[in-house]
């Protein structure tokens, strides 16, 4: 098998098994209010930080889709457009530009420097709280304060926390020549 043909079998299946841990993270949650606080994303940060922003998009993209199609992974084991299109459903398809931000930190060598990938993901988390909490506003019609309490606040430390391991978890997967595409 030529190298190329290796390579892009290699990068198919990270995409994959980087679509099914997003849908895996949704089995731990902690309900705590209409945004229940998951693992789905400490593994979108990570597949992003793995794959760059193409690579993780479709395997966002990937996960939307078994969700849409009716396989349960989303948060609590749901699926559906109902589920896609309810309150959480911001935060969902924020994941599309926060893996987008998370990938563009991934260098040509595949490598993932802490300052740039800590930058990229902090830009990334402000934008998908921005998606989450305008969507909440609009689905539950809560005032901006009122979708900033419920949506943002009781998980900044949490994301922080998943958002700092990712890259941590990327960085080790780096220097053990794991992720596609490392030279």
């Amino acid at each position: 098998m030529p190298k190329d043909s290796l390579t892009d079998l290699h990068q198919l299946v990270w995409t994959a098994l980087l679509a099914a841990t997003i849908g895996a993270g949704a089995y731990l949650i902690v309900p705590i209010g209409p945004v229940p606080v998951s693992m789905q994303p400490f593994f979108v940060f990570l597949t992003g930080f793995a794959l760059g922003p193409r690579r993780g998009a479709m395997a966002v993209g990937l996960y939307l889709l078994a969700g849409t199609l009716g396989l349960p992974v989303f948060a609590g084991g749901r699926s559906g457009l109902g589920h896609l299109f309810g309150p959480t459903g911001g935060y969902i398809f924020g994941w599309l530009a926060a893996v987008w931000l998370c990938g563009l930190a991934r260098q040509q060598d595949g490598t993932v420097p802490w300052v740039r990938g800590g930058g990229f993901g902090l830009v990334a988390l402000l934008v998908l709280y921005a998606m989450g909490a305008g969507w909440l506003k609009f689905a539950l019609s809560m005032s901006w304060h009122k979708a900033w309490l419920a949506g943002v606040a009781p998980f900044i430390v949490w994301d922080i926390i998943k958002l700092a391991a990712s890259l941590a978890c990327a960085r080790y997967m780096v220097r053990l020549g794991l992720l596609p595409g490392q030279r």
